[in-house]
């Protein structure tokens, strides 16, 4: 006698209407006895929202001739000297598995490149771990540190993942709201109006996607004081170190007494136009990232072998790139904000990354009303500033990463749409 498996519809039993929130259930049991109902996706999965960009994006992907000031990818190719290194480590046969703690030698670069340019200090061999993205180096983050039911401070308007990635570790996020008034920098007295005895962790974009803002040392000092008092881990996604324009970027781990309460996020995604590539990296205090190589090595193994390698080549030879394309993005940024300005769009001007938020409040539009409205009217694409939480309401998220061509463009086709807003 077979015992039927809970995914699968055994014969003879119906499809059984749904619960009512999108997931089907099924009957599962022995022919027409059965009476055991169990849905086929986790509750926790199914009450996931989509991401708000991609749902965005899935309509754009559509239609014809729209200028898409949407998607966070810089429009450079990555740097032939990286692809080129990446061709010969192939035909040299470089295609096996890496340590499940990623190349030793992009983790020595790594920690050089950190301590030349910010003064952080870490030991490669215990505590750095190559990731497949900053993403995945947030997921395993917070399933290493979180219980269920620890809850995690996330400032809005925050990059789309993190309350996501807190939900599926178990973990409960509490968003802590920002202003452009405030110039969307969170502050201690805001976090800890959000703070519980349950809180356990800090995530902490900076510089901040979608709305650019980038904390001072002495902000982000404050914020430190105050980690350390609530005895908090704070995760420090720093993927857009390298894009700063005003004042040198502060790698959060280096403030006092944060090196062993702070997890350094990080990757080649943007400043070295490697999005592709999927490599990322973390570092951290030893006991922390030995258990994340653990949970690593059971679901990724490895990140990919090549990208590796091609992170190496970045590391050693690719300032020179990176520098001019991180001085064209501040060409750019000038480019739109101007254009902004001259439509009578505020915008909090961004200090960093590639992204500026106007609010665009006074045309009487919700966010997504008017990101719809304005593709299908004027066909250029913008994120909803909801799409980063309810605070962005009021907002979109223009990313001007791509060509000075496409942004006079895209000025010209929101200027017309708010002729008729």
């Amino acid at each position: 006698m077979t015992t039927p498996v809970p995914w699968a519809l055994p014969p003879g039993n119906a499809r059984e209407p749904s619960r009512g929130d999108g997931d089907p259930v099924y009957t599962v049991g022995r022919g027409h006895a059965a009476s055991v109902r169990r849905p086929r996706i986790s509750s926790l999965v199914a009450g996931l929202p989509p991401s708000g960009i991609r749902e965005f994006f899935d309509i754009v992907a559509t239609m014809d001739d729209v200028i898409s000031l949407g998607v966070g990818e810089p429009d450079f190719a990555t740097p032939w000297h990286i692809c080129d290194e990446v061709y010969f480590a192939l035909r040299s046969g470089e295609t096996s598995y890496t340590s499940n703690w990623g190349l030793l030698e992009l983790r020595q670069e790594i920690a050089a490149a950190l301590e030349r340019d910010y003064g952080a200090q870490y030991d490669p061999q215990r505590q750095v771990i190559i990731t497949v993205g900053v993403s995945e180096g947030l997921d395993l983050a917070l399933r290493t540190v979180l219980e269920p039911g620890d809850e995690v401070l996330v400032p809005e308007p925050c990059f789309v993942a993190y309350p996501a990635a807190v939900l599926l570790a178990h973990g409960k996020p509490v968003t802590v709201p920002t202003t452009a008034a405030g110039g969307f920098k969170v502050t201690p007295d805001l976090l800890e109006a959000r703070l519980t005895e349950r809180t356990r962790a800090l995530i902490l974009g900076n510089p901040n996607n979608p709305t650019g803002t980038v904390l001072s040392r002495s902000e982000l000092g404050a914020l430190a004081e105050f980690a350390e008092r609530h005895d908090l881990l704070v995760l420090a996604d720093e993927i857009y170190d390298r894009l700063v324009y005003a004042e040198p970027h502060t790698c959060f781990a280096t403030l006092p007494g944060m090196a062993e309460r702070t997890l350094l996020l990080n990757g080649f995604s943007k400043a070295y136009a490697m999005t592709g590539w999927r490599i990322g990296y973390v570092c951290g205090p030893p006991d922390i990232i030995a258990a994340m190589m653990c949970v690593h090595s059971y679901t990724m193994m490895c990140a990919p072998t090549v990208s590796q390698r091609a992170a190496v080549e970045a590391l050693r030879h690719g300032r020179k790139e990176m520098e001019r394309m991180v001085d064209s993005y501040n060409q750019r940024r000038r480019l739109f904000l101007s254009g902004l300005q001259r439509l009578g769009l505020p915008c909090v001007e961004p200090q960093g990354a590639f992204y500026a938020f106007p609010s665009i409040a006074h045309t009487g539009l919700s966010s997504a009303e008017c990101a719809t409205r304005l593709v299908h009217e004027q066909r250029l694409a913008a994120v909803p500033g909801t799409a980063f939480g309810a605070s962005g309401e009021g907002h979109l998220r223009c990313a001007y990463c791509s060509s000075p061509e496409a942004l006079h463009e895209a000025l010209r086709r929101l200027e017309a749409f708010l002729r008729t807003v």
